[in-house]
């Protein structure tokens, strides 16, 4: 099921002053918003995370405690039940209340959260084609509301 690294995250004191140096050394922007910024170690295969701000010195941070792995879309939809068949159960993320896997379309990626036994944060995560149409959206759709949406 895992084919490979996702993303890694870091933290950073300056924002732009890191910016400048992943670009330095050759890495592409993906995104960013107001204190983190994304760039592609391969391309819509792997990036790293920059989190800007005193709060992210903390070794118990989760951007210090995170790793995302590669998949499929088509292994993202039966997700939930490999992982029960392991026994892992899955979390949910951020405000959401929900485990299902989510899609976010700004980022085009979709993914779903589970804790390793040190309470490491895991995720399964895969890229999405999203038509220009849809790229600004913000909202988190679960793969069944994506599904339905590209299908209008």
């Amino acid at each position: 099921m895992i084919e490979g690294l996702y993303e890694a995250h870091l933290p950073v004191k300056n924002l732009d002053i890191s910016m400048d140096f992943y670009k330095k050394i050759g890495l592409k922007l993906a995104w960013r918003d107001e204190d983190t910024a994304f760039f592609w170690i391969e391309e819509n295969k792997s990036w790293v995370g920059l989190w800007e701000g005193k709060e992210y010195q903390t070794p118990y941070h989760p951007s210090l405690r995170h790793i995302a792995f590669r998949v499929t879309y088509d292994n993202m939809k039966n997700v939930l039940t490999w992982l029960k068949s392991l026994q892992i159960e899955v979390v949910p993320f951020g405000k959401r209340t929900t485990i299902e896997p989510f899609v976010r379309p700004n980022q085009g990626n979709a993914s779903v959260y589970f804790n390793d036994p040190d309470g490491n944060s895991l995720e399964l995560m895969c890229s999405i084609k999203v038509p220009d149409a849809y790229k600004h959206m913000t909202e988190k759709l679960s793969l069944e509301e994506w599904e339905e949406l590209l299908t209008r």
